[in-house]
């Protein structure tokens, strides 16, 4: 554990991606059960995502988003990424994600991140709001979502598609 800060509860460190993360984000872009969450449907080389990190402004102004890793302080080591996209910054708001290593899911790690990651918005990026979506049937999600103030308001039928069945989303706001 280590003082707290504005990107750290002390247990936990949000930071920009560095090069030796790579094979983190590799495993995490290319895990196929969160491509129907994230959008994705292809996957991404190495080479790509080395790519993002070395070109990446890490200027939510130009990038439109920002990345961090999440570090756990005890060892320093990356449990995975939150992400901050679609910044608006007029309109004073940003979508949501956070993706986990399987290994780390189901232990606190998410929702103290979102804790941390939503006191940056709101001071620093200066936002207004912060939205996600997830999958209606993404209990877990729902939950992690709403025990850190998000609240459900509004619904997008059949959103998504996963082996022909398509899936309602949920948008889900948190107000500061």
């Amino acid at each position: 554990m280590t003082e707290k800060s504005l990107l750290s509860d002390g247990t936990y460190l949000l930071r920009a991606p560095e090069p030796e993360d790579l094979d983190v984000l590799f495993n995490m872009e290319n895990d196929t059960s969160l491509w129907m969450v994230s959008g994705n449907a292809v996957p991404y080389s190495r080479y790509q995502i080395k790519k993002y990190i070395v070109q990446s402004q890490h200027d939510f102004y130009t990038d439109r988003q920002v990345r961090f890793m999440i570090v756990r302080l005890a060892d320093n080591v990356v449990m995975g990424s939150v992400d901050l996209t679609d910044i608006d910054p007029y309109n004073g708001r940003a979508e949501i994600g956070i993706a986990l290593l399987s290994e780390y899911r189901g232990q606190g790690v998410a929702s103290a991140t979102l804790k941390i990651v939503s006191e940056y918005a709101k001071k620093v990026l200066r936002l207004r709001q912060l939205f996600c979506h997830v999958p209606s049937d993404h209990k877990q999600s729902i939950k992690l979502f709403a025990s850190n103030g998000f609240t459900k308001t509004g619904r997008l039928k059949d959103w998504l598609v996963n082996d022909d069945t398509y899936t309602d989303v949920l948008i889900l706001q948190k107000f500061f």
